[in-house]
Parts: C-alpha cells; structure tokens; sequence
C-alpha cells in the first residue's frame, strides 16, 4: 500500500468516526455542538499523541510528589519538555504554556502556539531560589527574593549570560517566577533547566484557571497537565516588579499580590518605587 493511499484510509477513518458519532447522538437525542466538539478535539489530540494528564489538586504536603500518580506525571511531562515541545501545566496563578528556555525552537513554538508578538517577553521558571543566580543578575538581598518567593511575583532582573540569547532577545532584561505550587517546582527541579513560562490562551484573550479554558490549544501541545481549578480566580496572573536598579522598584503589571509585594519592598527593605515610572 502506497502513502497516499495510507493517508486516504486515514481521512476515510476519521469520516466514518465523526459520521457514525453523529448518528449515534441523534438516535440518543443528544446531539449537541459542545459533545461534537469535545469528540473532535479528542480525536486530534490522538493523532497529534497530546497526552491530558489529570493530578490531583487536593496536595498538602511534598509527601504528594511521591504518590505513583504525580510521579509518573511528572516524568512524562519532563520527558516532553526535553524533547523540544511546550506543555500545558498548573501554577499558583493561572493555567500556562511552557518549555524548556535553552531551546530555541520551542521557545518559537511557544510563540507561534500563542499568536504572541515576538517582541513581547517570555518569563522563566526556576525550582529554587539558588537558580536564580545563574540566570540573573541579582543586585536585591537575597532574603527579599526569599520573602517573595516562592509565590504569586514576577521579578524582573538583568539576565546573566548563561541564559539563551534566544530568549527575548531585545531586552537585558529577564522576568523570574518560582510558583507556589508543588508540581511546577517539582516539575523544575527535575528538569534542571530554566522554563519559559507564558499563560496558556490565545494572545489578546483572557488567561485560563482551568484545563478546559483553552482546549482548543490542546492539540497543539505535548502535554496537558490538568489540576483542577485555580483557586485565584481573579485570573490577573503574578504580580510582575522590576528589580534591577539598586534601591528602586517598579510595578510592572499590579497582578493579584500588589498589596503584599510593596509592602514587603518598602516596609522591610526600604526599597522606593521609580519615580519616573509611576
């Protein structure tokens, strides 16, 4: 059998599956365009291997990490990451895209998935405080990013020369994030490699507090890592501050930890916000 005739076989199978879903619903008389849409989707990820992979949202403790569930998760969310795909997965915030930073053809999928302008910046997401100082240019105490993170907060810091000059490349800048969430610092620590973090939707659409927001982008990605909803609900991401001059502050994107972000940076540090960026 030749390829094409391979490929017609295919596209007849998928006819005859989508033809007998129909007639199927409408002899049980529930022929709905949210069921067919939902059939069609999982047919797609099937065939481009997206793998939706369901985690628990009840976690309390790091004992979580090691349930044979989370384990095995984690592992194949990891393995897509280093295989140069972007992958859906949970934060403390919202619903986001990532992959791994270093690699500059995922960083471009990243991009391409999203409709993003690419002058517009990717973050990174690191497992520990400590990697921090690889990526960046630290120039705050460290207890300050230790009073911030992990948590709900973008810092924004000049980038060091380890991290892909691919990577946002019109900027000196990088954003950092350390999520509040076991699974995406869990996910970090055994990738051992920065993320490029991004929110999971369509640019210019709102962002996502559950895996079933932005399913059309499902069989885009590798992975789909589903935690049940976001408990903020306020969907404005992280609190995004810019960190790298000495002694100064600049809020970037208010986000939904503003109030607390501040008065950490000026009640505990003294820290004063630019004036020439008010």
């Amino acid at each position: 059998m030749g390829t094409g005739d391979r490929a017609h076989l295919e596209s007849l199978r998928r006819f005859i599956d989508i033809r007998c879903f129909r007639a199927a619903s409408l002899r049980l008389g529930v022929c709905s365009s949210t069921r067919y849409k939902s059939f069609k989707r999982d047919i797609m990820c099937k065939e481009l291997k997206t793998r939706v992979l369901r985690i628990s949202s009840n976690f309390s403790d790091d004992l979580t990490l090691h349930q044979p569930e989370w384990t095995e998760i984690l592992s194949c969310t990891v393995n897509a990451l280093k295989a140069g795909q972007v992958v859906a997965v949970p934060t403390d915030t919202i619903y986001g895209l990532a992959c791994v930073a270093q690699n500059s053809e995922a960083i471009r999928r990243v991009y391409d998935i999203k409709g993003r302008n690419g002058d517009k910046p990717l973050a990174i997401c690191v497992g520990e405080i400590h990697d921090i100082y690889k990526y960046c240019k630290v120039s705050v105490k460290d207890r300050l990013l230790r009073d911030l993170l992990p948590g709900p907060v973008t810092l924004v810091l000049e980038r060091s020369a380890t991290l892909n000059g691919d990577l946002n490349p019109f900027t000196k800048l990088i954003g950092v994030r350390i999520p509040d969430h076991p699974f995406m610092r869990r996910l970090c620590q055994m990738c051992d490699t920065p993320l490029a973090l991004t929110s999971a939707n369509v640019s210019t659409q709102s962002s996502t507090v559950a895996a079933n927001e932005f399913e059309d982008l499902w069989p885009r990605l590798a992975v789909v890592v589903d935690g049940g909803p976001i408990e903020d609900k306020s969907r404005l991401g992280s609190t995004v501050v810019d960190l790298s001059v000495c002694g100064r502050y600049r809020i970037i994107r208010p986000g939904c930890a503003l109030s607390a972000t501040v008065q950490i940076l000026e009640g505990r540090y003294g820290l004063l916000e630019d004036p020439d960026h008010r």
